[in-house]
């Protein structure tokens, strides 16, 4: 990149501001990813629309991120900018029964908030590791939960750089889909109704979600959560293991013994690995079930 880009992406979100050949593996829960060549964190919309238009601009690659934990990031790493829309757009405000929340936040902070006010209808997401914007673009859902069922309107972005709140029903929520996803707006808050309830049920209900979890998933492993969307009328895990590939590796990457629908880094992974192991498990539940598995995780960068 050009140094006068460089510049200028320091004079919109400050030179502290700016990581140069930033190591991805530090910003995905599967901590695997080469260097992308430049890392920002804005504070604010504003920063992300100004990001966002000199990108357009210049014609240079950019990439929103949260958590990093639905997202496998190339070995060799990414071109362009990556716009991490984290911590420093977190802003969690209480009006019960509603939160207004930042696109930034992490659902368990959420969860926990819920938790304080006595707002029931938020435990399902509270053990999700990613960020409230990501969950609105995929539609997040657990243990019987969606976000959908608490959406009750979204601010976004849209690539124009229009800034426009967007309704529950304009949002288009779908399994693992919406309207923000279709026209790629970046969102950048939204707010959830939920119920008043009592904090001993809503704690208790968190527990037992906390105990499923570390029973049937592979949380002392790096991994980005389920790797495969449900594929309608079976379970993506269930094939994969009736496949005989519970266990199966590739390097250090690994179909998950505990649950089949987790992919593992058991150690030093590389994402060449981590891809070539999607594709073999996506063509033997192909050949034996004539089942088109479609990855629920983003892949992104140079293998």
């Amino acid at each position: 990149m050009n140094e006068e880009m460089l510049v200028q992406i320091e004079e919109i979100v400050g030179k502290a501001g700016v990581k140069q050949d930033e190591p991805m593996k530090l910003h995905t829960t599967f901590r695997i990813g080469g260097n992308a060549d430049i890392y920002v964190q804005p504070k604010n919309a504003e920063e992300v629309a100004e990001l966002l238009a000199l990108c357009k601009e210049e014609n240079f690659p950019y990439y929103i991120i949260g958590n990093g934990s639905n997202l496998l990031v190339g070995d060799k790493g990414f071109r362009g900018l990556i716009i991490e829309i984290g911590r420093n757009m977190s802003v969690i405000k209480i009006d019960k029964p509603k939160i207004t929340v930042q696109a930034g936040a992490m659902l368990s902070q959420i969860a926990n908030k819920a938790l304080e006010e006595q707002l029931t209808g938020f435990e399902f997401a509270s053990g999700i590791p990613g960020t409230f914007g990501g969950a609105v673009v995929m539609n997040a859902g657990a243990y019987g939960g969606e976000m959908k069922q608490i959406i009750e309107s979204v601010t976004v972005l849209s690539q124009e750089g229009i800034i426009k709140k967007l309704s529950k029903s304009e949002l288009e929520l779908d399994y693992r889909s919406s309207c923000i996803l279709k026209h790629n707006y970046i969102v950048l808050e939204g707010v959830i109704k939920l119920e008043q309830g009592e904090r001993e049920d809503i704690k208790q209900r968190m527990l037992a979600l906390k105990i499923q979890r570390i029973e049937k998933q592979p949380l002392e492993f790096p991994s980005a959560g389920s790797t495969f969307k449900r594929p309608e009328g079976h379970y993506a895990g269930k094939l994969i293991m009736d496949a005989g590939l519970r266990g199966y590796q590739i390097g250090d990457a690994q179909v998950a013994q505990k649950h089949c629908g987790f992919l593992i880094n058991r150690k030093e992974a590389k994402a060449s690995d981590m891809l070539e192991l999607i594709n073999y498990i996506k063509k033997e539940v192909r050949t034996k079930f004539g089942v088109e598995l479609e990855t629920e995780i983003k892949i992104l960068g140079e293998f």
